[in-house]
């Protein structure tokens, strides 16, 4: 399962791809994971992992489960900028 961390412009162009972190059942507290679970569409509690950023297929996207409110879209933002030594 992944999470789609790119920006709306590219979902909707030409291009055959998206930016997805993936989603974990396992939790280790970094910094650059987003808790997230049941109240997010998810079967069980699980976490988004910033550091392990992939390239999907559109194609691959078939499934919508559910969306992150605005308090976790916040910490999903703070989570890639630190996974990816942005600053703010």
């Amino acid at each position: 399962m992944f999470v789609v961390v790119s920006r709306q412009a590219l979902i909707e162009s030409r291009f055959s791809t998206v930016i997805g972190a993936p989603v974990y059942s396992s939790y280790d507290g970094l910094s650059t994971q987003v808790a997230a679970g049941i109240g997010e569409g998810l079967k069980h509690e699980s976490s988004i992992h910033c550091d392990e950023l992939v390239s999907l297929p559109k194609s691959a996207l078939t499934n919508f489960v559910g969306a992150l409110p605005p308090r976790k879209l916040d910490e999903l933002k703070r989570a890639l900028r630190v996974a990816l030594n942005v600053e703010d």
